[in-house]
């Protein structure tokens, strides 16, 4: 190993290899693979290139280690990893890519298997949605479901286009056709097709990707692409900030990209689940006293397509002792209990933001002490709505909200 802050020369080789094996990798690729000392890669890469690989073989560990340890462990020797495709889309580049610098790694990536879809079906890549459920759960795919559009999905297995068939049947996307891709880039790859609510294929290639284009009726579950989602698309008892207050409230959060937020006395979950459609990137720990709640903002998550919002179960202050520290902060329950806005204005950094709302007037007495104290702004907000009043109609207003808004400085 060099010794600390000297230059080290590129070890690690990664090479992306598909189905076609040996016939896909050019004389560069093929050149580094029979010149490294250890080979790691999954059983099927390396018997692709047993034939010509002189170094020792090491198949991946069960399960994985993302870490790379075993990697890691060889630095400055001559290292090879074997990666599907693109090892820098959704592939183990990303991961080494975060442990090892770019200067010391030498890539060469063969198409995805995204790419090779597109291409088969003459799809321009800039024009559809692309996610991976490979191992992940596949709600993910509920907020890609918009009138008329294409996704191109990464999946786990054999079962999981079937598995999406009967989710988009469920959301009213029946008439969706799906064309299973399988074992792209090798003999054996072949394509068919079958709308989604009569989808019966069989025998499917576990090395799939699955080609959706999408067609719905009136009663589709699509979540819209604007803050502020309609109440009836959460589950809720009561508890839930309403839509209007809700778009007011997201704004004044002002989601960045990478950032988490703490949703204290989350209720339903609402904001902390818009909040993570503003962005895959975007975390949620929400705090949720009531167990029937929590539960209830599980199946929320769920159902609009965030199932990786994280739950505390407990009352605050006490449950957000050893959380990971806030971005942002919204507090729409408990915030009148004893030290939960002391904790909130110490766990934020400089710049975060807090958002609290308050609908009693206790809630209200404690904000308005707040700013005169720190500063930021006030807001009232009043909703009222129409409903019926005999034969006629009259504005019903909602209990108004005071919202403080601060930034820490």
């Amino acid at each position: 190993m060099p010794a600390e802050g000297q230059s080290m020369a590129a070890w690690l080789t990664v090479v992306g290899i598909g189905e076609d094996g040996l016939a896909g990798l050019g004389e560069e690729a093929k050149r580094l693979i029979a010149g490294a000392e250890v080979i790691f890669g999954g059983k099927r890469h390396l018997a692709l290139v047993a034939s010509f690989a002189k170094g020792e073989a090491r198949p991946w560990p069960v399960p994985f280690d993302a870490e790379m340890r075993d990697v890691l462990a060889l630095a400055g020797r001559r290292v090879c990893v074997l990666a599907s495709g693109d090892p820098f889309f959704h592939g183990v580049g990303a991961t080494l890519a975060r442990k090892v610098k770019a200067r010391n790694m030498r890539v060469i990536p063969a198409p995805s298997a995204v790419s090779l879809a597109a291409a088969r079906l003459g799809w321009a890549l800039q024009d559809i949605e692309t996610v991976s459920l490979h191992g992940r759960p596949l709600d993910l795919i509920r907020p890609l479901l918009q009138p008329n559009a294409r996704i191109l999905a990464l999946t786990s297995d054999g079962d999981a286009p079937s598995a999406i068939a009967r989710l988009l049947t469920e959301l009213d996307f029946g008439g969706s056709r799906l064309t299973v891709l399988e074992a792209l880039g090798g003999p054996n790859e072949s394509q068919r097709s079958a709308r989604a609510d009569t989808f019966e294929l069989e025998n499917i290639n576990p090395l799939n990707v699955l080609a959706i284009e999408l067609d719905s009726n009136t009663q589709a579950r699509i979540l819209p692409l604007t803050v502020g989602l309609a109440d009836h698309l959460f589950e809720h008892d009561g508890q839930i900030t309403k839509r209007e207050v809700r778009a007011i409230t997201l704004s004044a959060l002002a989601p960045r990209r990478g950032e988490l937020l703490w949703d204290i006395g989350a209720g339903s979950g609402s904001i902390g689940i818009e909040w993570m459609l503003a962005h895959p990137s975007m975390r949620t720990i929400a705090i949720e006293a009531d167990p029937t709640r929590a539960a209830r903002i599980r199946r929320n998550a769920a159902h609009c397509g965030v199932p990786g919002l994280a739950i505390v179960e407990g009352t605050a202050p006490q449950a957000l002792a050893g959380i990971e520290k806030p971005d942002a902060i919204f507090i729409g329950g408990g915030g009148s209990d004893a030290g939960v806005l002391d904790i909130a204005v110490d766990a934020l950094p400089a710049g975060g933001r807090l958002v609290a709302n308050a609908v009693t007037l206790e809630m209200e007495v404690l904000l308005l002490a707040r700013h005169a104290a720190l500063g930021g702004d006030l807001t009232r907000i009043a909703i009222s709505r129409a409903s019926r009043v005999g034969s006629m109609q009259a504005w019903r207003p909602a209990m108004p909200v005071t919202q403080w808004i601060w930034v820490k400085p």
